[in-house]
């Protein structure tokens, strides 16, 4: 059993290390399983319920939290592959600041109703002070209320609003993906039909949309799949709650519309896996085989049942080709065990690929940041 680490000794693991304890998680990276030549550090640890990950030009990488209320910033500025140290930059926030992203000089933080603005925020890092209201006006509900954000292509800043239910039909602002100008005006609709998406990016060269989106509860252990979807234009309808993945009618609502009428996903994912977080691969160092793909953190199942083994809790890749899908399969796992095979001692929530090619992935429950890089030993 090795000693407590602490970021100034993080612990990289190719194979046969053992399990080191961060706080109340115990980690134990020598259970991940990569492609021969990947390995997996811990970038961060003492990153308490870390969620979504944005980072500046300047190197600041800013994670959001699910329930903890807290924004952190985190630099590696001698640049030794882990995090210098941990800034809480704000707390204290009450309304789930799940969603984070980076937009001249400024942060952005996604509450459930709001989004926040916190100007030259590089320059107080210590001390955030009070931030500007970009806007208000989403609603207050809780249920899949926790947002995503991230800034187009177009310069214009995305944000989801979820079902505020498992199956219901509450008409807009629900179930949509919206989009804004970087003050909050020009508000408007993209997408339609998308019960829960917690993670979206660009395509690097076609600059498309991709989202991934979670699936219905309650219909069984493998029914319905997750999705990811393509959306290359605004007006698209994904099909929630009528159809799931794209050829299951709801028993509730399917009557009313029929499959056929909306888009079907690009690609099936895994049943409840909890698929949300997601980025276009972007850098040069892993292989060729990886650029310009796409990672998923598959956060983990609940809805199974009794003795029924946990779907998710990895990081999946999903293969693209001439703006198409072709494969789906795991890249990193191990997240996962037990005899039942529903023993979890980390659940991934978001990745980041950083300027040297290696990409990061948060963990909510285990409360750090893995770094997972290309070595070819």
């Amino acid at each position: 059993m090795l000693k407590k680490l602490t970021i100034a000794a993080a612990l990289i693991v190719a194979a046969g290390a053992g399990s080191i304890t961060f706080g109340q998680a115990k980690v134990q990276l020598s259970r991940i399983k990569l492609p021969q030549g990947f390995q997996i550090s811990v970038w961060a640890d003492g990153v308490a319920n870390a969620r979504s990950i944005a980072q500046s030009p300047g190197g600041t990488v800013f994670v959001g939290t699910w329930n903890a209320g807290n924004v952190y910033a985190l630099r590696d500025d001698n640049k030794d592959g882990k995090a210098d140290k941990v800034i809480t930059v704000v707390s204290g926030l009450k309304n789930m600041p799940n969603g984070v992203a980076f937009r001249d000089g400024a942060l952005y933080v996604a509450e459930i109703n709001r989004i926040l603005r916190f100007d030259n925020i590089e320059s107080k890092l210590e001390s955030a002070g009070t931030p500007a209201v970009v806007t208000d006006k989403f609603p207050t509900d809780r249920h899949h209320g926790w947002k995503f954000i991230r800034f187009g292509p177009d310069g214009l800043l995305y944000v989801p609003v979820g079902a505020p239910c498992n199956i219901c039909d509450r008409g807009d602002p629900y179930n949509t993906i919206w989009r804004m100008k970087p003050d909050g005006t020009g508000m408007e609709i993209y997408a339609r039909g998308v019960r829960n998406t917690v993670g979206f990016d660009w395509h690097p060269t076609s600059r498309e949309m991709w989202f991934t989106d979670n699936g219905r509860d309650n219909l069984g252990n493998d029914v319905p799949t997750d999705e990811l979807n393509r959306a290359p234009k605004a007006g698209m309808h994904f099909g929630y709650p009528f159809c799931h993945e794209g050829k299951v009618p709801d028993p509730e609502f399917g009557a009313k519309r029929n499959c056929s009428e909306f888009e079907p996903p690009a690609q099936r994912l895994a049943p409840h896996a909890g698929a949300i977080g997601m980025r276009f691969y972007t850098g040069t160092q892993f292989p060729e085989q990886y650029r310009n793909q796409i990672f998923i953190a598959e956060h983990g199942s609940w809805n199974r049942s009794p003795g029924v083994p946990y779907t998710g809790t990895r990081v999946s890749i999903v293969r693209v080709q001439d703006n198409k899908a072709v494969s789906y399969e795991p890249f990193a796992e191990g997240w996962l065990g037990g005899a039942d095979g529903r023993q979890r001692w980390g659940r991934p929530a978001d990745l980041e690929v950083l300027p040297d090619g290696s990409m990061l992935v948060s963990d909510d429950q285990a409360g750090v940041i893995y770094r997972i890089s290309y070595t070819g030993k």
